[in-house]
Parts: C-alpha cells; sequence; structure tokens
C-alpha cells in the first residue's frame, strides 16, 4: 500500500472526516464502475457503492477494516455484495439508461449489438465461480495487474493465474455454447 493510502487509513480509524472523505472521493467513482459492470443499473450499483463504505466505517466503529490494502478491502465488499445480490435474485433484464443512449450519428445496430453483447457476458459472468468473476474483472476490466488481485484477494500470484484461466476456459465455453447458429447466406 502506497504511503497516501497508509496515511489516509490511519487517520480513518481516528474517524478523520476529512480523510474518510478523501478515501469515499479516491475510490468511489471506480467502484461505482466496478458495480455497474456487474450489475447493469445506476441505481443498484449506486447503493452497492453506499453499502460498501457504510460497512467500511462500521468496520472502522468496531476497531476492525483493512490493516493495509485499503482499495482491495473495498472492492472485496463491493464484490461480496454483488454476490450477494444475485443469491437472493435473480438478475433484472438490462434496460435501456440514459447513458447508454447513442450520440447522434451512432448505427443504432450496433449500439444494441453492444449492449447484448455486455449483457450476455455480464450473465456468463455470474454463471462461473465467485472468486473467477471477481479476477477476471479486476484483471480485465479494471486493468489491476495480477499482483494487486493476488494482495486484494489474499492467494498467491499462481491461484490468481489459476483462477483467470478456468474462469476464461468456462466463460469460453457458456458464450459459446449459448451463441446462436449463424445464417448462412
Amino acid at each position: 500500500m502506497d504511503s497516501k493510502s497508509e496515511l489516509l487509513l490511519k487517520k480513518a480509524r481516528k474517524y478523520d472526516q476529512n480523510a474518510l472523505a478523501e478515501i469515499y472521493d479516491l475510490y468511489s467513482d471506480a467502484l461505482f464502475a466496478y458495480a455497474f459492470k456487474h450489475v447493469g443499473k445506476s441505481q443498484v450499483a449506486e447503493d452497492l457503492v453506499a453499502e460498501t463504505f457504510s460497512r467500511f466505517l462500521k468496520a472502522l466503529e468496531r476497531g476492525g477494516g483493512p490493516k493495509d490494502h485499503l482499495k482491495a478491502y473495498l472492492y472485496r465488499i463491493t464484490h461480496n455484495l454483488i454476490t450477494d445480490l444475485y443469491r437472493r435474485e435473480p438478475p433484472p433484464p438490462l434496460e435501456l439508461e440514459e447513458e447508454l443512449l447513442p450520440d447522434e450519428g451512432t448505427d443504432p445496430i450496433s449500439v444494441v449489438a453492444e449492449i447484448q453483447d455486455a449483457d450476455r457476458v455480464r450473465n456468463a459472468l455470474r454463471l462461473i465461480t465467485p472468486e473467477q468473476s471477481q479476477v477476471i474483472t479486476l484483471r480485465f476490466l479494471e486493468g489491476w495487474s495480477s499482483l494487486e488481485i493476488a494482495q486484494a484477494m489474499d492467494k498467491s500470484l499462481g491461484s490468481i493465474k489459476a483462477l483467470q484461466h478456468r474462469g476464461l476456459a468456462a466463460l469460453q465455453r457458456i458464450l459459446l455454447e449459448n451463441d446462436p447458429p449463424k445464417e448462412s447466406g
């Protein structure tokens, strides 16, 4: 963990309002993007981020929370909340939200295809193990290194690479099985 994060965490443990606000400002947008990629709905993603920070504060109140790797700790909470959400209820159908609407002059067919592809991948990510899904999302959608993921998940680098390999193989199988046959023309 870098010295800035260490200092912020130290101040947050003393309930320093400025440090807590800076932690929120530093991580909330990235956590929202991570949650949105999984759930596909802005309001649900916002609720997950709010709950993440609520749990972080409650952990600090109890004297718990991260000892190091603050970023990883917050992502782990968000990921666990996403997993819990889909255990309780099936994934909702993807709705066309304002931020997903195309710009003028964009081909609507390609926009719909992109939305459908994203929805297929999101649904496929729900069918692999939560750990595989977390590794793949952090690695390919969030741009984390394998070492950062290993630290975040408290696993060895080898096990992260194995989870990534098995997860990608499972995703490929799922997506190819569900791919409708192409019409020959």
